[in-house]
């Protein structure tokens, strides 16, 4: 399988590549989501039916396949890492359960679907996600490195994932600050990317300098996806993004384009995609890498 990309290209020819690797390594990683989830119908089935609803709703498996990606990149050979990486969609999908229940942002469609608690109730959502959260763990415990454990724990609790959606619940209908909004998507986006590739890296045996490149690299390009997420919130076609536009206004979320307006928003995002690519470098292993990132911020033009 080639993942690399070998030649200079023009912009449109990496974004054409980024889909490309964003379909094959998906499709790879859909076939081990499906092993790894228990069938629908193995009791208590509606709560595994309520799993796979919302594991296999869409999505483009970003947080996986960068797993895979700075594995590769580090050097790491085989399947191994789809086990663990498939835990990093497990906890991202819990996270967009819980996100989109009647007690936080209360929404009904997710990737054009209705959300998970509309089709199962409150109740199963919950329990849906919390069951997600339990298999992520057992599989990157049976993975067996404790580091990986640890780096993921972090990310997604009071430092990170969790600890962005109470700043970002904190701020709803208050003055807004570059301060808090960059906590906000540290925490709620950047986090999860950068355990994305730190994954992939720690267990690919990379050394400071690599774990380190890929953190930078996560923790930018993570700022400037959730910045284009904000912008397309006001911008893009709502049938196109699976959800209604102009919630986020709605509901006086603190957000860059709120603070700074769209096209400053813009700048800044890329600006911090050029920062990651530069954390990264330019070489004939980074290609893939840095196609993603160059997709990312496509979404925001």
């Amino acid at each position: 399988m080639v993942l690399y990309i070998l030649s200079p290209l023009t912009e449109g020819a990496v974004l054409e590549s980024a889909k490309k690797i964003l379909e094959r390594e998906g499709k790879i990683v859909n076939e081990w989501l499906d092993k790894l989830l228990p069938g629908e119908n193995e009791p208590p089935a509606n709560l595994h039916k309520a799993m796979r609803y919302s594991v296999f709703a869409g999505g483009k498996r970003l947080r996986p396949i960068l797993a895979v990606l700075s594995f590769r990149y580090c050097g790491g050979s085989g399947d191994t890492i789809y086990p663990p990486a498939c835990a990093l969609e497990f906890i991202h999908t819990y996270s967009l359960i819980h996100d989109d229940l009647p007690s936080m942002d209360n929404d009904d469609l997710r990737r054009g679907l209705p959300t998970n608690h509309i089709v199962f109730g409150e109740a199963m959502a919950i329990l849906a996600g919390d069951a997600l959260h339990a298999a992520a763990f057992e599989l990157l415990a049976i993975g067996g490195d404790i580091a990986v454990v640890a780096d993921v724990a972090k990310a997604i609790g009071t430092k990170g994932l969790v600890g962005g959606q109470v700043f970002d619940m904190e701020a709803e209908g208050n003055p807004q600050s570059a301060e808090i909004l960059e906590k906000i998507h540290l925490g709620k986006t950047a986090a999860l990317l950068t355990a994305s590739l730190r994954t992939g890296a720690i267990i690919a045996g990379a050394d400071t300098r690599k774990l380190e490149a890929v953190s930078i690299f996560g923790q930018k390009m993570g700022l400037a996806f959730q910045i284009i997420d904000d912008i397309l919130d006001i911008t893009a076609d709502e049938k196109a993004l699976g959800k209604p536009i102009g919630s986020d206004r709605e509901r006086g979320k603190a957000t860059y384009p709120a603070f700074y307006g769209i096209e400053k928003s813009r700048e800044i995002a890329t600006d911090l995609i050029d920062e990651a690519k530069a954390a990264i470098g330019e070489s004939e292993r980074t290609e893939s890498l840095r196609s993603i990132a160059d997709f990312i911020l496509e979404r925001a033009f």
